[in-house]
């Protein structure tokens, strides 16, 4: 599996880092209210996610969805299609969602979008990485992990057709795996 990474991007250790400092400015945002509702955006989420919510001190609801624009294609269909989603009322909540990578942004503005018409209070974004290179719509990244390359990556639960999530790092997956 490591012979199709052609060089690590993120270390375990920069990583693990970057999360701590989310966390604790994440807390910080948000002492003074009662709770979040934090949501993780599948698959690629559930490993930052889990490692995130363990550095907020202070009370929060955890929930899932899946969400796609893509359908069966590498490009985006230009419409959101909801896979999975979540079971708890966000009325007057407090969001923050987590993703893994934001890369043209189209789905996160929509999904945003859609959780404001359902009555959220706020909404914020958290995402460990960030493709500037490649974003065609308008989102704000609230707490940003790191900004990368416009380079296809792995790891630390981003994946190519479902395998390298469980790598601890974040890699350039070689193009001669998906060429």
């Amino acid at each position: 599996m490591t012979n199709d990474v052609a060089s690590i991007l993120l270390t375990e250790a920069e990583i693990k880092e970057k999360i701590k400092s989310l966390g604790e400015i994440i807390t910080n945002d948000y002492k003074d209210v009662n709770s979040i509702l934090i949501i993780g955006v599948l698959k690629g989420s559930f490993v930052f996610m889990a490692d995130l919510i363990r550095q907020i001190k202070i009370p929060c609801e955890i929930d899932f969805m899946s969400v796609s624009s893509y359908k069966d294609s590498t490009s985006s269909s230009g419409e959101v299609k909801i896979q999975k989603d979540i079971t708890i009322n966000v009325a007057k909540k407090n969001i923050l969602f987590v993703e893994d990578i934001i890369d043209t942004g189209f789905t996160m503005s929509k999904i945003k979008e859609m959780f404001f018409e359902r009555g959220a209070n706020s909404i914020k974004l958290c995402a460990l990485l960030n493709k500037p290179d490649r974003r065609n719509t308008s989102v704000t990244i609230d707490y940003k992990g790191f900004d990368i390359p416009d380079e296809f990556v792995i790891g630390y639960g981003l994946d190519y057709a479902d395998r390298y999530r469980n790598l601890p790092y974040i890699g350039i997956l070689n193009p001669k795996v998906y060429e």
